[in-house]
């Protein structure tokens, strides 16, 4: 057991108190500071518990800076993180976690003063942005509570910004025709709406991923833009699936396999991965803007005669054919299963929670199954 003793400050007459007590580790450990003794002997109470249950967590661990302890964090996830995905909390780190508690002891922190933060962060950051930064500081510190420095996270349960899923978009057959008329790579845009690939998936493609008798190919790697670099690796869910292309696509990839070997590129020369285009005057964009502007002055046309004005073609992304591609398939039949194994969806609650909009008709078809059931059994 621990004990409480009282001692003078030279300052103030009244009497103040220390609590001395032997760690797990039999390491002699003072606290002074308190004002009453009712209250130093409760925190010894408090630190002989701990030490029964196991939790006891050493004052002077707790003195350890975020800044410190945050670069081997940083570290750490760079070995099981994508590049892109790291480059992200790398940034996210630096530009707001960093220079706020950098040289904060962990110990130090309150919950109150995490919340503040994330209240200011939310006025001038998107939702993105704040729950980046918040959960780069809130791993930390699950890292600081398993390596006993502190008792608790106390980022944990603050109140966070809500991020509003962005509307998406999802292209007619003949939106998509059109779409590849006005593209400087048509097979790509085809390819891209009618199976579902990431960009990176698409082009990271080898001809020997493509079986042409099956019709299918196999995602294996990922060539993602990471600053203007291009990384490979493997597929976001790290696994690798087979992918169905339909067959009016097949002589187009019949083409682009002529005169390359095993272990070329599908898309583009061969050798070199084709970059994502720029989303303001890259090819794929400026297509989009080209239809777009024909679109806008036919209906301003027919509204001069009169007339209803005229759908205008959506401002897609080539993610947005990612979307493209899902809808295409529920709405030929494909069921939830189906749509996550093309798309590479972790489970097929993900699938429902994406594009679970797009199988609403699927519960209009079990309400006239079962009443077209209930007739013909005559009850």
């Amino acid at each position: 057991m621990g004990s409480v003793h009282s001692y003078s400050v030279k300052a103030d007459r009244k009497p103040r108190y220390m609590v001395m007590y032997r760690d797990p580790n039999n390491k002699q450990v003072m606290k002074r500071g308190f004002t009453r003794k009712i209250d130093a002997e409760q925190y010894l109470r408090s630190v002989e518990v701990s030490k029964d249950r196991g939790e006891y967590v050493d004052p002077a661990d707790a003195r350890a800076t975020v800044g410190i302890l945050g670069a081997d964090w940083l570290s750490s996830r760079k070995a099981v993180l994508k590049p892109s995905a790291y480059r992200s909390l790398d940034s996210s780190w630096r530009v707001h976690v960093e220079p706020k508690w950098g040289a904060r002891e962990i110990g130090s922190i309150r919950h109150s003063q995490v919340q503040s933060w994330v209240s200011s962060l939310s006025k001038s950051k998107s939702a993105t942005t704040v729950l980046r930064a918040y959960g780069a500081l809130a791993a930390l510190l699950d890292v600081a509570v398993r390596d006993r420095r502190v008792a608790r996270n106390v980022a944990r349960g603050v109140t966070l910004p809500r991020k509003s899923g962005a509307r998406k978009i999802y292209l007619t057959h003949q939106q998509v025709t059109r779409l590849a008329d006005e593209s400087a790579h048509p097979d790509l845009v085809y390819f891209l709406a009618y199976t579902g690939l990431r960009w990176g998936e698409a082009t990271g493609l080898r001809l020997r991923n493509v079986n042409r008798a099956k019709r299918r190919v196999q995602v294996e790697e990922n060539a993602v833009m990471v600053g203007t670099v291009i990384e490979i690796g493997t597929p976001k869910t790290h696994e690798n699936r087979s992918v169905p292309y339909p067959a009016f696509l097949a002589p187009a990839i019949d083409a682009m396999c002529k005169g390359k070997r095993e272990g070329d590129l599908l898309f583009g020369d061969g050798t070199l991965h084709m970059r994502l285009p720029n989303s303001r005057d890259g090819w794929f964009a400026a297509a989009v803007r080209r239809l777009v502007e024909a679109d806008e002055k036919a209906s301003a046309e027919a509204e001069e005669r009169g007339e209803d004005p005229l759908p205008v073609f959506p401002r897609v992304t080539p993610h947005d054919l990612r979307h493209t591609a899902a809808s295409l398939a529920i709405s030929a039949g494909a069921n939830v299963k189906a749509v996550q194994r093309m798309l590479g969806h972790a489970s097929a609650a993900m699938t429902l929670d994406v594009y679970g909009e797009l199988f609403d008709d699927d519960l209009d078809d079990v309400a006239e199954a079962l009443d077209r059931a209930r007739s013909e059994s005559k009850c």
